[in-house]
């Protein structure tokens, strides 16, 4: 079992009841699914930006990455619908478990001047997204076999219900979210 889980399951969820003032397991709020996201814009110019991208994800997430296309035209962009203008990985069970402990333990203190992640960015329905603004901040890339420094989002969705619920959860799990 992933450490982190394991960390969920004994430390967390006990916490979490406790400070949330919750009497069922059930209700206790716990990670679905974390969605890691490179949008490419320049893969309308550029295919083998799409190719680089897959690979840099592929090598971070441990998982095989899905093309996104665009959902509709926009001529401002020459965006035509049906292109592909990304790539995504969705991470449920171990894998995810694993990635959010290489996230909260390993990448993010790699990011210079770092002083923690914004409490900001809840959707109001208790989940969270990161952006970041280089991959280089992972250990299996290698910084002179990329091509380009790109950016990527980390969604992470929870079961709580509210944003407070889920910070809770975050910050339990060991989120380094800014002071103050």
């Amino acid at each position: 079992m992933n450490r982190l889980k394991e960390y969920y399951q004994k430390e967390v969820v006990p916490a979490l009841m406790k400070s949330l003032g919750l009497d069922n397991v059930m209700q206790v709020p716990k990670i679905q699914k974390v969605v890691v996201n490179i949008g490419l814009g320049e893969a309308l110019d550029n295919p083998k930006a799409l190719e680089a991208a897959s690979a840099d994800l592929m090598a971070i997430t441990g998982q095989k990455p899905v093309i996104t296309k665009a959902r509709k035209s926009i001529a401002a962009f020459k965006l035509r619908e049906g292109r592909a203008i990304g790539a995504k990985v969705t991470l449920r069970g171990e894998r995810m478990w694993s990635f959010l402990d290489r996230l909260m333990n390993v990448a993010l203190p790699r990011v210079r001047d770092f002083r923690g992640v914004s409490r900001d960015a809840f959707d109001g329905r208790g989940n969270y997204t990161l952006g970041l603004r280089e991959q280089l901040i992972f250990p299996e890339i290698e910084y002179d076999k990329i091509d380009k420094i790109r950016g990527m989002e980390i969604t992470i969705v929870t079961t709580a219900k509210s944003d407070d619920h889920a910070a809770a959860l975050l910050e339990m799990l060991g989120m380094p979210f800014r002071k103050g």
